[in-house]
């Protein structure tokens, strides 16, 4: 301790004393606490709602990159519970999104999951969807229309007041369809537009590629619509059993650019 503290000069120690050790961490994209972000959730688990992995990741990005982040969740049921084991529907349940989604959450007050119908666009300068099934049952109708889809209508306001408010949109795996389908000609990524299996890795959803391309939107590699202000990243669109740290890298970089796109002035 007493070696320690000779490295360190007293207005260090004093300034360091006096506010949690998170506090001291600057991000890429300013200090903590300058950007607000809201997250989007539609349960938990990749099957019928919210994929734990992508919310995780994208909530670890904001705190790292210092951003101030909120969660929401439609306060209404699931479309379906699935066993994660089997890969199919449970008989018999019923579960609520915000209730299943507050899973993620650590903390009270406003810092617990939050019912959709109050994100207030003026309250923050950006949102982000994780990705994962819930984007296309319960967000959203894509599960039984395809393109033709009707969005949840907290949803499909929440996205259209961002993107009216020049506010910068992140989207992860699934979640591209959610904005396709009210934004005009946006650009988004979801990864191959063909299964090519590998070892590596294959891509099973390269259907809803081919949806959000009906709806009008463009499909590129480049993930960042800098004129609408939309960042996409395929996530786990890519079937992988191992690296998984490629997804994280990924949802790192719709972060930093989400952050970045929400600093820039118009």
């Amino acid at each position: 301790m007493l070696a320690t503290r000779t490295l360190l000069s007293k207005q260090t120690l004093t300034a360091v004393s006096h506010q949690p050790a998170c506090f001291v961490h600057q991000g890429e994209y300013g200090y903590w606490g300058n950007t607000k972000v809201a997250v989007v959730f539609s349960g938990c688990g990749w099957w019928d709602g919210s994929d734990v992995h992508e919310g995780v990741y994208t909530m670890y990005h904001l705190s790292r990159n210092g951003a101030r982040f909120r969660t929401f969740a439609p306060n209404q049921q699931q479309m379906q519970v699935m066993d994660h084991m089997k890969k199919q529907p449970s008989s018999g349940e019923n579960r609520n999104m915000m209730i299943e989604s507050a899973r993620f959450i650590h903390g009270q007050g406003k810092r617990q999951m939050q019912d959709l119908s109050t994100l207030d666009v003026n309250s923050f300068d950006a949102v982000i969807f994780p990705g994962g099934h819930g984007i296309v049952k319960n967000l959203s109708t894509f599960m039984k229309d395809g393109k033709d889809c009707k969005l949840h209508n907290d949803v499909e306001r929440v996205l259209k007041e961002f993107h009216r408010s020049r506010k910068p949109i992140g989207l992860a795996s699934m979640a591209p369809v959610l904005a396709c389908r009210v934004l005009p000609s946006i650009e988004v990524t979801m990864g191959y537009e063909r299964d090519e299996s590998t070892r590596w890795g294959n891509w099973p959803q390269t259907n809803m590629v081919q949806a959000v391309k009906g709806m009008g939107a463009r499909h590129v590699v480049p993930y960042v619509d800098e004129k609408n202000k939309v960042v996409s990243t395929p996530s786990f669109m890519w079937e992988t059993d191992y690296h998984y740290h490629y997804i994280f890298d990924g949802v790192g970089n719709m972060v930093k650019h989400v952050m970045r796109l929400s600093s820039k002035k118009e």
